[in-house]
């Protein structure tokens, strides 16, 4: 007979410790399938990086008449990069960085020429001047690391402040780059949309589940798994402040402004909807934990919970729709969906006369106005879909 150990959920089958050589394989298994997943997502912006960096050094060579412009495509290298952060914002600190931090070294070069004293002296100016410019570490390395190599490698035939001009090629090509990215505004924040409404709407069916189950452990998962949204939401949020700027400063992604400005509205409404979802979800554990609910009050507000989650895939699906005009037509069924929603709202009726019932009724109600201003409603127009009280 398999040899058994008990949990909080049953028991389960005892398995034995892996040996060292069996943790190491699966180690290696992981590292090798997300090591081929980055390279794989990586494929595109690498061959663009390639490209413009040997771009970069043969425009300073050719044009320029520089000699050896190691400087072009090492800036430009360092400025585009593999950040998800805010990118025009990001490409441009660390192109004035480099471009900086070889001036620095430059004229300090001229007045204390090379060495390693010097170098020194270089990399503590170049740092207290990039922390008296900006606080970011990323800016204060740009600087320090550039300047120390002008000060340690050889002059080129072109004098001293031609290595500045290849930084500021290289850091130039990199924002014009950026500026004229092809790639989709939407894509990241059309992915994390559709974690943070997935998760919403699974927490709604979840709390369905556990009434008609009068299971207060699902109702308690619910509540664990509605805590770990808010991560999402920085995600959305980090997404949105890319898809912004390149809706902002990118010629070719302008049509992405209102699905930015919508999605930003969303965003902002949802959080507080989750906040209150929080509650709710302990609400309804402590109802279940005290027995407050009969079968047909568990049955009402379960049902009411199912067609909640429904309405809030509805407004999922309007929200990533990549036609502006198409997208506010399905956010006004969004709209009319979660409004349908809100008008069973009645503490009386839903609440089934308890009074654990009506306080989860109430709380309900905020989260319903705050779904429905995500669909770009005014809070007045929200409110008007709210039975009375």
């Amino acid at each position: 007979m398999t040899e058994r150990f008990a949990t909080a959920t049953g028991t389960l089958p005892a398995v034995p410790p892996a040996t060292r050589r069996g943790r190491v394989g699966v180690f290696v298994r992981r590292r090798a399938r997300s090591g081929w997943a980055r390279v794989r997502s990586s494929a595109s912006h690498a061959a663009l990086i390639a490209l413009c960096a040997v771009g970069a050094y043969a425009f300073a060579e050719t044009v320029l008449g520089h000699d050896q412009p190691l400087f072009a495509s090492t800036a430009l290298l360092i400025a585009l990069g593999f950040n998800r952060e805010p990118k025009v914002r990001k490409v441009a600190e660390v192109a004035v960085g480099c471009t900086l931090g070889i001036l620095i070294g430059d004229l300090l070069m001229l007045g204390l020429g090379r060495g390693l004293w010097q170098a020194a002296v270089v990399v503590f100016v170049s740092v207290m001047v990039a922390r008296f410019l900006d606080s970011g570490s990323t800016f204060t390395m740009q600087m320090s690391l550039q300047s120390v190599l002008v000060v340690l490698l050889p002059i080129g035939e072109g004098g001293p402040f031609a290595r500045s001009g290849d930084a500021l090629v290289g850091g130039a090509l990199a924002l014009v780059v950026t500026f004229l990215s092809p790639q989709d505004a939407r894509r990241g924040t059309v992915h994390q949309l559709q974690g943070l409404f997935d998760a919403v709407a699974t927490v709604l069916r979840d709390l369905s589940r556990s009434l008609r189950e009068e299971d207060s452990r699902a109702a308690w998962m619910a509540l664990v798994a509605c805590r770990g949204t808010h991560s999402t939401l920085e995600e959305v949020r980090k997404e949105l402040k890319v898809a912004e700027e390149q809706a902002t400063f990118n010629p070719l992604q302008r049509s992405s402004r209102s699905f930015v400005e919508d999605v930003s509205n969303a965003a902002d409404r949802s959080d507080l909807a989750v906040r209150s979802l929080r509650i709710v979800a302990r609400r309804v554990v402590t109802a279940l934990d005290s027995g407050s609910f009969d079968d047909e009050h568990r049955e009402r507000l379960a049902a009411w919970f199912d067609e909640a989650a429904d309405a809030v895939d509805v407004l999922h699906r309007s929200l990533v729709e990549p036609q502006e005009e198409g997208r506010h037509r399905s956010l006004s069924g969004a709209r009319d969906a979660l409004g349908a929603a809100a008008a069973r709202l009645d503490p009386a009726q839903l609440g089934g006369g308890s009074i654990h019932g009506e306080a989860l009724v109430m709380l309900l109600r905020p989260m319903m106005v705050d779904l429905i201003e995500a669909t770009g409603a005014s809070h007045q127009a929200a409110v008007g879909y709210l039975p009375r009280v």
